[in-house]
């Protein structure tokens, strides 16, 4: 797994605009794809202002997947999954995606993988560069072409790395496959 320790300043808009980009880099190959920040989005029970909203059309349906992202310091908790899966449920979404600065608590994971709402880690892209050489990690060469953020895609007891360049990893977050 990677080592992800270090923190980001960002403002909480830049994080959700990182967030929106890692997604609208993924949805490139997908049908009327669009995300919008801070959408306000209908349920059941009242309207909601959704951090990220991304719909997309596949296998000739529509979709609409919540995205959340939180900027704390502590870890997510449980009751944070399940508040976004109450959210995907009162309006209807087809998905719920959490992101996070500062990772997740088992709870919160296993109550994810049980309810289908994907967990990503937001890291710098110091994260996704390795290298086996001795002493301090070498940063990545200019050539390597790395985004400056990127998201860990937390799934069982495995990570995938998601970024505005990497689009396989993200779809399937979004609950698309290679049907596309």
């Amino acid at each position: 797994m990677p080592r992800i320790d270090t923190p980001l300043i960002l403002t909480p808009r830049e994080y959700e605009l990182a967030v929106k980009g890692i997604l609208d880099g993924a949805g490139l190959d997908l049908v009327e794809f669009r995300s919008e920040h801070l959408e306000k989005v209908a349920g059941v029970d009242g309207c909601y202002v959704i951090d990220v909203t991304v719909r997309f059309s596949a296998l000739g349906a529509n979709f609409l997947v919540l995205v959340e992202c939180k900027h704390e310091r502590r870890k997510v908790e449980r009751q944070d999954v399940q508040i976004l899966n109450d959210k995907v449920r009162s309006t209807g979404a087809q998905k719920g995606m959490l992101f996070s600065v500062s990772g997740f608590q088992d709870g919160a994971i296993d109550y994810a993988d049980v309810h289908g709402i994907a967990l990503v880690h937001l890291a710098n892209d110091s994260t996704s560069w390795f290298t086996k050489s001795a002493g301090p990690p070498a940063p990545p060469p200019p050539w390597a072409n790395i985004p400056e953020y990127i998201g860990w895609w937390c799934h069982g007891n495995s990570m995938s790395v998601m970024s505005s360049e990497i689009g396989e990893y993200t779809r399937k977050a979004l609950g698309v496959g290679d049907e596309l």
